[in-house]
Order: C-alpha cells, then structure tokens, then sequence
C-alpha cells in the first residue's frame, strides 16, 4: 500500500547537479578565496543568522539581484586580495548547476503512478527551466515569488493548501537539512536528497508502483 500521496522536489542540488560542484566551479575560475565565501555563507544563511540577512531578503524577492550581488562581492576577496566584480556573480555560481535527466524522469515516473508531483524551492536568482517545471510539477512553488523562503513554517503551509494533501501524505526532497526540518516542523515526511538511487530506492518503499516502473531517462 502506497504510504504518500505527493512528492515535493526542492530544486536547486535535487532536480539539478550538485550544487556544491558548481560553487567549486566558480570559486577556481574566478580565483575566489574560498574563506571568504564561507564565511559569508556563515553569517548570512546559518541557522544562528539573524533574520532579514542579504540572502533572506534575496529568497523572499526583497533585494534585486544586483543589489544583492553588490552586497555580495563587497563580502568576498580573490586570492591575491583584489576586490570581487560583483556583476554577474549569481550566473556564474549557478552555471554548473545543469537539469539532472535522471531526477526529471523519476518526476515523470512518479506522475505516471497518480502521485501529486510540486516544486517547493528558494531562489538565488538562478534561471528555472519554467516550460519544463509548470508543465512537469504542480503546485510550483518559489521563494521569491511567493516572498517567503524555507525553512520558515509559511512556505510549507502555502505549498500544501496549493497541493490539496494532508501533510502526513506528502514527502518533501531536499539536500539541506534545515529545510528538511522545516518540513518536519510543519507535518511533512521529509527524505534527505544524496543521489538518484537512493531517493528513488526511498520512494518505491512509499509509492510501490515504483518498483515495477521502468527507469528510463529523458532529456
């Protein structure tokens, strides 16, 4: 017996390549020193953060994009200590963060077993592939368009009355645990996201008609 009724997919490192990888891309090619981003990271998005930081206001859809890359680059220094050009900083973060095909097919495969299939995401100001997504996931549900961001108990709420599912049916995938807390925090299974097998093995254990699905891949 099928144990969840909808899936809702975090963007960002889920559907998508790692995104760790493409901020190691970006640290090497723009020869950032790589404590100063930490650091930043640190203080704008930790869990001790105080709220209404540069990346909360980004999330919420409160700062534009290149006032947030200027506070951004101001934060960061190169390697041999020069300043950070902050235009374009957020596009060349993101760029190895490439739709992941697998990911895409498993949304394909589990919308083919009647399950509800949304997106519940936080946006850096990275570009969605929207044809895709509004066709592939409903609801589909973005920080900065709706101005909350996860892990705050709104968002979640807002994503479940747009899905029309009690919490307890609904499995949330993300590769950040405070965003899985979150989750849990508001009623929702939560499953942390590491590769295509393993949340895909996960599912099937939820929704049974996995196991007999076939696996193919789309582009």
């Amino acid at each position: 017996m099928r144990e969840i009724d909808a899936v809702l997919f975090d963007y960002g490192g889920v559907l998508t390549g790692p995104v760790k990888d493409s901020i190691a891309a970006w640290l090497a090619a723009d020869a950032i020193e790589p404590e100063s981003f930490s650091r930043t990271l640190r203080a704008w998005l930790s869990r001790d953060a105080e709220d209404g930081t540069p990346v909360h206001r980004l999330e919420k859809g409160e700062l534009a994009i290149p006032e947030f890359e200027a506070l951004f680059a101001a934060e960061l220094r190169t390697v041999d200590g020069r300043a950070v050009v902050p235009e374009g900083i957020l596009g060349r973060l993101f760029a190895g963060m490439k739709p992941d095909a697998t990911m895409f097919a498993l949304v394909e495969e589990l919308r083919a077993t009647g399950t509800r299939v949304g997106l519940l995401s936080n946006s850096w100001g990275n570009t969605y592939p929207r044809a895709r997504i509004d066709t592939l996931l409903d609801p589909v549900v973005i920080s900065g368009e709706v101005g909350l961001r996860k892990p705050d108990a709104a968002i979640y709420e807002l994503a479940l009355d747009r899905l029309g599912v009690p919490a307890d049916r609904v499995l949330f995938i993300d590769d950040a645990d405070p965003n899985l807390l979150g989750a849990r925090a508001s009623g929702l299974r939560a499953l942390l996201h590491v590769d295509h097998p393993s949340t895909r093995s996960a599912l099937a254990e939820l929704v049974p008609e996995l196991k007999s699905h076939s696996q193919g891949v789309t582009a």
